[in-house]
């Protein structure tokens, strides 16, 4: 099968460290700022950033609608941090989370933490988290896959996957070849 297709929105934050980390996992990536840009996607990624300052990309360039009908068609998406809340009740309005902004507290109070995962091999991931939002509550359909003192950092809820920390900035592919894996099985799903 040929690469996946990935792509990454691109309005700000920290788009480029998961282009590199895809890349590194032999994916084709698009940085998408356009409706245009989500064409022909097996997958798509909401990196951290400002959420605010996002959501005033995705009005301006119109996304909000596409990336909802994208979601809907099952493509496979990853949010982390501010991705994360992006997809929530308030904000997308596709992932039945709300997310609490800044949940840990200013960047004086980033911090890393280990973190076990089910679905992950190996040792613990080594979770960066920066200004992070954690999920104040949830649906029945989502299943939480870590937490930090009782708060549900990472979760999924069908082909999407969000995390509260940055997996990118780290050597570790686990999570992220995780999310390739999802990719290549939806895209393999959609050529039959």
């Amino acid at each position: 099968m040929d690469a996946p297709l990935i792509g990454v929105l691109a309005l700000q934050g920290g788009f480029a460290a998961h282009t590199r980390m895809l890349d590194e996992l032999g994916s084709r990536v698009r940085e998408v700022r356009t409706p245009g840009d989500l064409e022909g996607l097996d997958g798509l990624v909401l990196p951290g950033g400002e959420s605010t300052t996002m959501t005033l990309g995705i009005d301006r360039e119109g996304l909000a609608q596409p990336l909802r009908e994208l979601v809907a068609r099952g493509t496979p998406v990853l949010g982390t941090c501010a991705g994360l809340i992006l997809l929530d009740r308030g904000h997308l309005g596709v992932m039945d989370i709300v997310a609490r902004r800044n949940a840990f507290g200013r960047q004086l109070h980033s911090f890393e933490e280990d973190l076990d995962f089910a679905d992950l091999d190996g040792p613990p991931v080594r979770a960066v988290f920066i200004r992070a939002p954690w999920i104040e509550e949830h649906g029945p359909a989502v299943q939480v896959l870590a937490q930090v003192d009782g708060h549900p950092v990472a979760a999924r809820q069908g082909e999407l996957l969000v995390l509260a920390f940055h997996p990118e900035l780290g050597d570790d592919h686990r999570l992220h070849a995780l999310f390739v894996e999802r990719v290549r099985a939806f895209s393999a799903g959609q050529s039959e």
